[in-house]
């Protein structure tokens, strides 16, 4: 990435100079900048809005109650973790990707990971249980994409969550497959 993001905007200067577009370029750049920090406000403002209310679930004993309704998934998924805050902790990251709350997630999956690896018997490498949560947290299955949903709404998008039915569609093969890789990689590289 570091010698491809200095490429593309070189290309893109002399790319400007050559079709004396320079105009055109500057007013992008002045206006992608722009765009660029809306966006990163409106996205905080999400981030915010939903780290409060997992963390008011958290207080409530939601994620207690989330965690029991998802325990014979965990057990599926991660047969011998006894550990309960981690499988809380995997729970709530879980659930937040299925909601589409993607951002909000990622405190919850660091969370999720650290516990693993204080679990792990071996630090200097990932453990399959840390494997398997990763492909699960990188594939996981969207209910309802929130944040795609609002990109699409803030670029004037008349209907922005017609990408429910294909982006459910796309994450159940994804997922698939990476629990299938995972499983088959664990037996080859035992």
């Amino acid at each position: 990435m570091n010698y491809i993001w200095p490429l593309m905007i070189l290309f893109s200067f002399f790319s400007a100079i050559a079709t004396k577009n320079t105009t055109n370029l500057s007013s992008s750049i002045i206006s992608s900048g722009t765009d660029a920090i809306s966006l990163a406000i409106k996205l905080m403002g999400m981030i915010c809005l939903w780290s409060g209310v997992i963390h008011i679930a958290e207080k409530s004993g939601l994620t207690k109650t989330l965690c029991k309704l998802l325990t014979p998934v965990l057990k599926l998924l991660f047969p011998g973790l006894k550990d309960k805050k981690t499988l809380e902790a995997i729970a709530m990251n879980m659930t937040a990707n299925v909601l589409g709350l993607d951002n909000a997630a990622t405190p919850l999956g660091l969370e999720a990971m650290s516990r693993l690896q204080t679990l792990n018997p071996n630090q200097n490498s990932a453990s399959n249980y840390m494997v398997r949560f990763v492909v699960i947290n990188t594939a996981c299955i969207h209910i309802v994409p929130t944040t795609v949903a609002l990109l699409r709404q803030e670029y004037g998008s008349n209907s922005p969550t017609d990408i429910i039915f294909p982006a459910l569609i796309t994450s159940v093969c994804t997922i698939t497959v990476g629990l299938l890789m995972t499983t088959i990689l664990k037996k080859v590289f035992r």
